[in-house]
């Protein structure tokens, strides 16, 4: 995949408008986590350091086209200024007048915060009037919001057609990493998926089967294979009705050569919740009135053992219910292998969506990772073989 960047643009003294994802979250009117706004930083740094104006594009909420004063991106624009420790300007509105007034006022190498593009109901109906106000506000356009680009929404796709476009830094390594997990990786490819729900990632399992050379399934999601291949589970978390796709699944991967990995023993609890007492048992002899919650030590060392010779791990949702203690432990142990793997330069390790993030993070694991994608659908969609509006716009001819 060619795709434009940062080296493309000449930006110097221009208006550069870069779409960021600054959908943080916020407690009580406080930002509780900043980590995306440092992830863009190296953009918006750049930029200004070469003389651009830089100006800030980004939704926040979902406030349907109305102005939501809770929903403003003031008090980011505020965070912003204190994390870079020099002013950042913001305008009362994204298009028109104020945001003219705004760039305006901003020099060139500095910063200023439009806000919230979901204010008007054109942002994400990809209206062509509202792509145009848009872009009259800038010389250039940078995308540096993969996490939003799923969305065929003005800031997003519009624009771009209008401006000469490229990815920003952000954008750039999470499109060059899951192009190395999954368009060009290294085999052996391990994909280990988990999650509550088969229904959910039905798209993603049929596409990996076709990319990977084995699949690691974990999570609730085991137990509806586990299921269709006639074992019992319990009181499990199962969706029965899709034992059929789960077959079809196993068919299709074997066709294509990729294996399907599931749980050789289980930890199983009568009650999900913290302290619960619990128990390692065979898949053969799960309790009828208890579930499972986790795999078991047979299941880690397995997966600890194919690990050793995988080039490429991509990695999307938990083996187990992390969020409980101690129904975190095989997660846990997993990914911290993956990640000491990682460490030693052995394998390419690419993580992403739904609760992924906090799972890694529990583990400790993480930081360890070659890269971890903040992004949720935009990752799933991706791993599903879809084509991304916002990535399908910045992409070389």
């Amino acid at each position: 995949m060619r795709f434009k960047t940062l080296e493309d643009l000449d930006v110097r003294g221009k208006r550069v408008l870069v779409r960021v994802d600054f959908n943080v979250p916020v407690r009580d009117g406080k930002i509780t986590d900043t980590t995306r706004i440092d992830r863009a930083l190296a953009t918006l740094n750049e930029l200004a350091g070469n003389g651009a104006k830089v100006i800030i594009l980004s939704h926040f909420g979902r406030p349907k086209g109305q102005v939501v004063p809770d929903m403003s991106l003031r008090p980011v624009a505020e965070a912003l200024s204190e994390i870079l420790g020099k002013p950042v300007g913001f305008a009362g509105d994204c298009i028109g007048d104020a945001a003219a007034s705004a760039i305006a006022d901003t020099p060139e190498g500095g910063m200023v915060v439009l806000e919230n593009v979901r204010f008007h109901a054109g942002e994400e109906k990809n209206d062509p009037e509202f792509a145009k106000a848009l872009a009259a506000n800038g010389d250039a356009f940078v995308s540096d919001a993969f996490s939003a680009a799923h969305r065929a929404h003005a800031s997003t796709e519009g624009i771009a057609h209008l401006l000469p476009s490229a990815a920003g830094r952000l954008m750039q390594t999470e499109l060059e990493a899951l192009s190395a997990a999954l368009e060009t990786p290294a085999h052996p490819v391990i994909a280990v998926v988990g999650g509550a729900k088969v229904s959910s990632k039905m798209a993603v399992l049929g596409h990996l089967t076709q990319k990977v050379d084995q699949i690691v399934i974990g999570g609730g999601m085991a137990n509806t294979f586990l299921y269709a291949g006639g074992m019992g589970i319990g009181k499990s978390l199962c969706e029965k009705e899709m034992a059929d796709d789960a077959r079809a699944i196993i068919e299709t991967a074997a066709a294509h050569g990729c294996e399907i990995v599931l749980p050789s023993d289980a930890v199983v609890a009568a009650a999900f919740e913290e302290g619960a007492a619990s128990k390692t048992v065979g898949l053969n002899d799960v309790p009828d009135d208890m579930m499972i919650l986790d795999i078991g030590p047979a299941s880690i060392d397995d997966l600890k053992s194919r690990l050793q010779s995988a080039k490429t791990v991509l990695w999307n949702g938990p083996l187990g219910a992390f969020e409980v203690k101690p129904f975190d432990a095989g997660t846990n142990a997993v990914a911290q292998e993956v990640a000491a793997l990682t460490s030693k330069g052995q394998l390419l390790s690419v993580a992403g969506g739904g609760d992924t993030v906090s799972a890694l993070a529990n583990a400790g694991a993480a930081d360890d990772f070659s890269y971890v994608s903040a992004a949720g659908g935009a990752f799933l969609e991706w791993i599903e073989g879809k084509t991304l509006p916002g990535v399908a716009v910045i992409l070389a001819d």
